[in-house]
């Protein structure tokens, strides 16, 4: 059997071992090039906008936009760069005081639907409201303000009425509520909401339960209860870098998590739920817990029977409620909430929840997602199709339903101040 010699077998490999070079060569640069196109693609399609300047953290209030900045937001799919106001909240100028006592004024206090990063500011539902008024109800003379910042509950938006609104002498308070309320009423459950980024080291009013059971507002950073969340690994981090700065690498993850839910690996929620069960006295509060990141733990409030940790989450809420009467009684202003629509998205569980506590404390709930039924419409309408938030539609119908409430309750604008 003939053999090649072994000058000829070398030849043989070198030129395997080069041509098996250039083809991973050509391989690596037609990877980068399609890389490139559709990093290109994606940013003539979707809007890129420049980061946000930080949450700061304002003495008494907790953390607000910087003022008078031009706030950058994007779903993906659709944009909106409003202004904060000299108070750093995502309104128009606050009216003067003297101005405001003199009108019917109405304040909206609420999270990230109040904030409304998604719509320009003059689509807001509050200043819907105030236009919708002067065109029907102008004897009425009502103005409006809003006092909103994304991740807030309750709780922390009680400084918001006492450094701000309370100044504005308002005739009607209203707060919105949604579905995520309940959870960031609770100190445990916010802890584990609030596992990534600065903001977990800021202070910010919450609820602390005596030995006793009694409830008191007091002032603590998220990671005074979750201190140690483990490092997350390397190619984690790397992972989240790339994300932060290629919209390619964020739409390569957000497929992957679409065909793959469940290989994602441990993520911080679920370490940090972890962390929470080896405090003492928890294991009994999360027995029973079967909720394996953020979503499912919110959702968990429209279920019939939420575990223990849960219903301890509903006399945060009480308790925040109750303080927001005890201010409007006391400055004699009419106190309501309004429900948004995304509290019924899940069932009924949740709206009921709400309901039964506003009516032990005497608080009247508008409950949007009635008056669009009302409308023969349907709730998803008031929602951006990628982002659960109100669109143009959900604001103007949040305005609707306000105003027929003014306008069943005109004895609100005609109280003295």
């Amino acid at each position: 059997m003939y053999a090649p010699p072994p000058l000829a077998r070398a030849g043989r490999i070198r030129r395997a071992l080069r041509l098996l070079g250039w083809n991973a060569l050509l391989l690596l640069v037609g990877v980068m090039l399609v890389a490139i196109a559709g990093e290109a693609c994606l940013r003539l399609t979707m809007y890129s906008p420049r980061p946000d300047r930080p949450l700061q953290f304002v003495p008494n209030v907790g953390l607000l936009w910087p003022p008078n900045t031009e706030i950058h937001h994007t779903n993906k799919i659709d944009w909106n760069a409003p202004t904060t106001n000299s108070l750093g909240f995502l309104d128009r100028e606050p009216p003067n005081p003297e101005r405001a006592a003199a009108t019917c004024h109405v304040s909206m206090i609420g999270d990230s639907f109040v904030e409304a990063k998604q719509v320009p500011i003059h689509d807001k539902f509050h200043v819907r409201l105030e236009k919708l008024a002067a065109d029907e109800l102008p004897h009425l003379n009502v103005t409006t303000s809003a006092f909103g910042i994304q991740d807030t509950g309750q709780v922390q938006q009680l400084p918001f009425y006492d450094q701000y609104a309370r100044l504005l002498h308002p005739k009607l308070l209203v707060l919105v509520f949604v579905h995520n309320d309940f959870m960031n009423n609770t100190p445990s459950l916010r802890a584990l909401k609030k596992l990534k980024g600065d903001r977990r080291n800021f202070l910010e009013p919450t609820v602390r339960k005596s030995p006793d059971g009694k409830l008191e507002l007091a002032w603590s950073r998220p990671r005074d209860l979750l201190p140690s969340i483990p490092q997350p690994s390397w190619t984690a981090r790397a992972r989240k870098e790339a994300t932060e700065h290629s919209l390619l690498a964020r739409w390569l993850r957000d497929r992957k998590r679409a065909l793959f839910p469940a290989d994602h690996g441990p993520s911080e929620f679920q370490q940090g739920l972890e962390a929470l069960g080896r405090k003492p006295g928890y294991a009994a509060l999360l027995e029973g817990w079967r909720f394996a990141n953020l979503q499912d733990m919110v959702r968990s409030f429209a279920r019939k029977n939420p575990p223990p940790l849960f219903e301890d989450a509903l006399q945060y809420t009480h308790f925040a409620l109750e303080q927001f009467q005890q201010r409007a009684d006391q400055d004699d202003a009419k106190l309501v909430i309004l429900a948004s629509s995304s509290l019924k998205t899940r069932g009924t569980h949740m709206f009921e929840r709400l309901n039964q506590m506003a009516a032990s404390l005497d608080i009247p709930v508008i409950d949007q997602t009635d008056y669009i039924l009302r409308q023969n419409a349907r709730p998803g309408d008031a929602r951006w199709l990628h982002d659960f938030h109100w669109n143009p539609t959900g604001h103007q119908w949040a305005a609707e339903s306000l105003l027929e409430y003014i306008e069943k309750h005109p004895a609100i604008c005609n109280k003295p101040t």
